[in-house]
């Protein structure tokens, strides 16, 4: 009846695509949340019970469940639900919500923009595209749907001027420059702010994402390599970061236009 594909997982993210085929009527009479989940509705229609409380959901609505939380989910028409949650560790759900341990109780809507940017990564998850990307775009989907809820509660803690987020920026940067294996939510805890404000910062001040600057370091560190004579791309791919040494020549072409096989040419004459 109930279908879950985990599609990314790790750094305190664990985002599902979740299916259920119930038929009309009434669900089981009690199921516990596991944790703390924001939930966005893709498909059908279902009513939620939940300490007390009902909500009729559907495709323009998002909610969120708590740890222990008693819930039962019924069905007004045959062929069930699709669902996207995204499950999120503690520390993750406080940095995201002002500092305390919780998420809003009343549906959150869900508007076209959001509705857009959350079916892209369902997408590119599902196509197995590059981890960090997926999980910066998850922690910003997530902020931007709570951000309808309490506005200036997720955006509590973002630097106000921008020589303090060019800091961020430049400390990110910085961390990187060591090691591109530092994850969004590892980067964020060093520099003590939220992931999602490091992100919207970053982006903000060097005009793109923490994940495309972390590709691009690792293109270059791929290239300075093949210029000093490595003619293995399968190595370097494995040395530098890539998944594989296809995923190193999408990105290398990505960013120069050029195969690294071509690249190597050139800086070999």
């Amino acid at each position: 009846m109930l279908t879950v594909r985990t599609l990314l997982q790790g750094d305190g993210v664990e985002m599902a695509d979740v299916v259920c085929s119930h038929a009309r009527g009434r669900g089981r009479e009690s199921e516990q949340a596991a944790g703390y989940v924001l939930v966005l509705v893709r498909r059908g229609c279902f009513r939620r019970s939940a300490d007390g409380s009902e909500a009729l959901l559907d495709p323009t609505l998002a909610y969120s469940m708590r740890p222990s939380e008693e819930q039962r989910y019924d069905h007004p028409h045959d062929g069930g639900d699709a669902c996207t949650s995204l499950a999120l560790a503690p520390g993750l759900v406080s940095a995201l919500w002002g500092g305390e341990l919780a998420l809003p109780r009343a549906p959150l809507p869900v508007a076209p923009a959001i509705d857009v940017r959350h079916r892209l990564l369902l997408a590119a998850a599902r196509r197995d595209e590059d981890r960090d990307e997926v999980l910066e775009r998850a922690i910003d989907l997530v902020a931007a749907t709570l951000a309808h809820a309490d506005a200036a509660r997720v955006g509590a803690g973002m630097p106000r001027t921008t020589h303090a987020r060019r800091a961020l920026a430049d400390g990110a940067r910085e961390l990187l420059a060591s090691t591109t294996e530092t994850s969004l939510p590892s980067l964020a805890r060093a520099l003590a702010v939220s992931p999602h404000h490091l992100s919207r910062a970053f982006r903000e001040m060097t005009g793109h994402t923490i994940s495309r600057h972390r590709m691009r370091l690792r293109a270059r560190d791929a290239l300075e390599r093949v210029a000093g004579g490595e003619r293995n791309l399968a190595r370097v791919a494995a040395d530098v970061g890539f998944a594989d040494q296809s995923h190193l020549c999408r990105v290398v072409g990505a960013e120069t236009g050029m195969t690294p096989s071509a690249l190597r040419r050139m800086l070999a004459a």
